[in-house]
C-alpha cells in the first residue's frame, strides 16, 4: 500500500491527481490539502509515504513545507510537482529535503513512475534536470550568504499574501515585535526599501502568484 498526500490550492488539480493516483491498484489518496501549513499538519498527522506538493501553495511555499515535512515525518517523501523549471529552485528545494521534481507539463508520462520511485525512497528527476546538476548540488549545494532564512522566507509570503504583522505573528506563532525583526532583516537581504518592493521580490521568487 502506498499512502499519499496532495497538496495544491487549486481544486482543478487535486481532482485530477486523487483520479489517476487512486486508480493504482494498492494505492490510497489519504489526504489533501489547499495550502502548505494545512500539508505540514495532516502529514504529521498521518505519516503519508509520499507527499506531493504544488511549489507555490498559499500560507507555507513548497521549499518551507518541504522542509517541515521532513522534520514532522522523515519518512515521507517529497515529490514537488510545480510550472517552474529553474535551477536555483531545484537547489532550494534539495535543500529542503524534496527527493523528487516533476513539471506538471510531464505529469502525464512521469507521475505514477516518480510516486513509485519515490515510494520506495528513491529519488525521481525527469530528463530535464541534469545529473550534472544534481552532484553539483549534494557535493557543496549550500545556501548562499544572504538568502532568506526559512523563517523569513515564511513571514515575507505572508505579508506579500496581504497579512498584517499581527495576523503574521498568529499564524506563526511569533511575538509580533520578531515578526518585524525578520521582516526588516530579510528587506535589508533583498534591498526592498517598502512593502510594494518587498512583495514584487515575493512575486518575483515565486513565493506568491501575481
Amino acid at each position: 500500500m502506498i499512502r499519499i498526500l496532495i497538496a495544491d490550492d487549486h481544486d482543478v488539480v487535486r481532482s485530477g491527481l486523487h483520479t489517476i493516483l487512486s486508480g493504482q491498484p494498492g494505492w490510497d489518496v489519504v489526504a489533501e490539502a489547499e495550502d502548505g501549513r494545512r500539508a505540514v499538519q495532516l502529514a504529521a498527522e498521518i505519516q503519508p509515504d509520499v507527499a506531493i506538493l504544488d511549489y507555490q501553495l498559499p500560507s507555507l511555499n513548497g521549499v518551507d513545507a518541504t522542509r517541515e515535512i521532513r522534520a514532522v515525518a522523515p519518512q515521507t517523501e517529497v515529490l514537488i510537482f510545480t510550472m517552474h523549471e529553474s535551477e536555483p529552485l531545484l537547489r532550494e528545494l534539495l535543500e529542503a529535503g524534496a527527493r523528487g521534481y516533476l513539471l506538471k507539463s510531464d505529469a502525464r508520462k512521469f507521475l505514477i513512475a516518480a510516486v513509485e520511485s519515490l515510494s520506495h525512497h528513491k529519488p525521481f528527476f525527469t530528463g530535464r534536470v541534469s545529473e550534472t546538476l544534481l552532484n553539483a548540488y549534494l557535493a557543496k549545494g549550500h545556501v548562499p550568504d544572504g538568502a532568506l532564512t526559512a523563517r523569513e522566507r515564511s513571514v515575507v509570503q505572508l505579508i506579500a499574501e496581504g497579512r498584517s504583522n499581527k495576523e503574521v505573528a498568529q499564524i506563526l506563532g511569533l511575538n509580533p515585535k520578531t515578526v518585524e525583526s525578520h521582516r526588516a532583516s530579510a528587506m535589508r537581504k533583498v534591498n526592498a526599501t517598502s512593502t510594494a518592493t518587498l512583495v514584487r521580490y515575493a512575486i518575483r521568487n515565486r513565493l506568491v502568484e501575481p
